[in-house]
């Protein structure tokens, strides 16, 4: 019995499978002009989107419109070119702000949220709103309120260690603009940390990246988030002690009760 042949697959394939760049061709010993002139503008637009400026009342308003007061905080950074130079500085809340957390969120809540510039603020401002959207009817369901929303800037993921701290918050889930890279210059990750302190590793969080628009949807995001905010609540630990399973027939049950919630408030 004679098998036949799999159909031959060319570079042209491969390019319609994924962002990267693969088989540019070349002309004598260096890129077409096409290709070139697509990169420098790809290039262009990663480091747009790091020196992009943040949309506070944009946020803050969007924040506003979901039932979320959100005030603005500002890390020990003065302005842009110290936070790229001094990742330690983005890691630390500057003094009035540790103030006005103090004053405004004394106490304890189960789950703060802290929306953060980070390397991209232009991801912030195109997805961070409209994923907060998606995530707080999935929360309703499993009956977890944010008992407190922060707006940051000048934000690296540890801020929130601060942040969770201060406010005596159970977990901290941190927004933030993620490294842009050639094909995604506005990418979004939640990091999720357990028992927040100054002083947490990376291994003690959970991070759910590639949020954006050619990427993983805000629906399919905030179902990973819920998931993993609602079993690092109900374990008490988040990073590498907490797989992301949300694939299983766990996942399926918050989608399920979140379905019904949606369908309640209309």
């Amino acid at each position: 019995m004679t098998v036949p042949a799999p159909p031959s697959r060319s570079l042209r394939d491969l390019r319609d499978l994924t962002p990267a760049r693969v088989g540019l061709g070349r002309a004598g010993t260096g890129l077409p002009t096409r290709a070139l002139l697509e990169f420098t503008l790809d290039h262009a637009r990663a480091r747009d989107a790091v020196h992009a400026a943040l949309d506070v009342p944009g946020l803050i308003a969007g924040l506003a419109s979901l039932g979320l007061e959100a005030p603005g905080v500002s890390s020990c950074t003065r302005d842009r070119r110290e936070y790229l130079k001094r990742p330690d500085l983005g890691r630390k809340l500057d003094q009035a702000s540790q103030q006005l957390l103090a004053r405004r969120h004394g106490g304890s809540c189960r789950l703060a949220l802290v929306v953060g510039d980070g390397l991209s603020p232009a991801a912030v401002n195109a997805h961070a709103v409209a994923l907060v959207g998606s995530l707080m009817p999935r929360l309703a369901a499993e009956r977890i309120d944010i008992g407190c929303a922060v707006l940051a800037s000048g934000a690296r993921v540890a801020l929130g260690d601060e942040i969770g701290a201060i406010v005596g918050a159970r977990m901290v889930v941190v927004l933030i603009g993620e490294r842009p890279g050639l094909s995604a210059p506005d990418s979004l990750g939640a990091y999720l940390t357990f028992a927040p302190r100054p002083g947490v590793t990376d291994a003690e969080r959970n991070c759910v990246s590639n949020i954006h628009g050619a990427g993983l949807g805000y629906d399919e995001a905030a179902l990973r988030i819920a998931w993993l905010i609602r079993e690092g609540l109900a374990r008490e630990i988040t990073g590498i002690g907490l797989k992301d399973e949300s694939g299983g027939p766990t996942h399926e049950r918050i989608e399920s009760d979140s379905d019904l919630h949606d369908k309640s408030v209309i």
